[in-house]
């Protein structure tokens, strides 16, 4: 059993990551942000949602920001060009949920 409120990965330097669920049907991965850090510019490899579970980040979906604060559930299209990033004082973790996993993704 995992639990997403321990052992958060945060890490310094760069983005914290941990995968929690890979199945054909689903991946899901815990992201974890420190004041200033950033998942860099990608675009989406499956049909995504992002739930944010503490503190806020800034979301850049096509080139519109968003604020998601604790409890944001985010949906994220396909091949979408995004972005996160922490502007705040505080640390921020997010859940990626992807359906079906990237690679079950026709290419």
């Amino acid at each position: 059993m995992k639990n997403v409120f321990h052992e958060i990965p945060y890490t310094e330097g760069k983005m914290g990551n941990r995968q929690l669920v890979n199945e054909k049907h689903l991946l899901v991965m815990q992201v974890a942000l420190q004041p200033g850090q950033k998942v860099p510019e990608h675009s989406a490899n499956s049909n995504v949602h992002l739930l944010v579970i503490a503190g806020q980040v800034v979301v850049t979906l096509a080139g519109q920001e968003s604020i998601a604060v604790t409890g944001s559930l985010l949906p994220v299209a396909h091949q979408t060009l995004m972005s996160i990033r922490n502007d705040a004082n505080e640390n921020a973790s997010f859940l990626v949920f992807k359906s079906p996993n990237p690679s079950e993704m026709p290419s």
